[in-house]
């Protein structure tokens, strides 16, 4: 029934690829998240604790993740903020404008240690991260500031010790 809600939903925003594809699922391995989606395959995943909190709540959530899904179809292969203006315009045009970015539900919250960290050689910001970076990526703020948004070498980030 959630799936086919979504589906129509999607459909009705002129997003046929995402209704096709979209689906829903209950996961009871999330633990401190109500919800999430998962773009490249179109997924929302719920956790089933949401069905104490009552049907709105999970309504809410389901509406939160669908806005992720949206907002990642009409950006295309364009990178966008998980919580920035495409996912809050896809938001209000799910009926819910001013959605927080984090629930505010008793459910355990885990605290991850944030062991890497990373400076930028242009302006000496430090980055805390739980995760060591993949790829190259540069200071957001030097890049935007002394090229025009692109990705600028010269700001790439440097790892500092602690992440061993």
């Amino acid at each position: 029934m959630m799936t086919l809600w979504c589906r129509e939903t999607a459909g009705r925003l002129g997003l046929g690829r995402l209704a096709e594809r979209v689906e829903v699922r209950w996961n009871g391995r999330l633990r401190s998240t109500a919800g999430r989606a998962w773009p490249g395959a179109e997924c929302i995943e719920l956790n089933p604790r949401l069905r104490e909190f009552g049907r709105d709540e999970i309504e809410r959530t389901l509406r939160h993740e669908l806005a992720h899904l949206i907002a990642h179809a009409r950006a295309g292969r364009r990178r966008i903020e998980p919580h920035g203006l495409e996912w809050r315009t896809a938001c209000a045009d799910l009926g819910i404008a001013g959605e927080q970015a984090t629930h505010r539900l008793p459910l355990p919250r885990t605290r991850m240690v944030r062991r890497f960290r990373y400076h930028c050689p242009g302006c000496g910001v430090e980055i805390h991260r739980v995760r060591r970076l993949r790829r190259g990526s540069a200071c957001a703020a030097c890049c935007q500031h002394h090229a025009g948004g692109r990705y600028d070498a010269r700001f790439r980030l440097v790892e500092r010790g602690g992440g061993h």
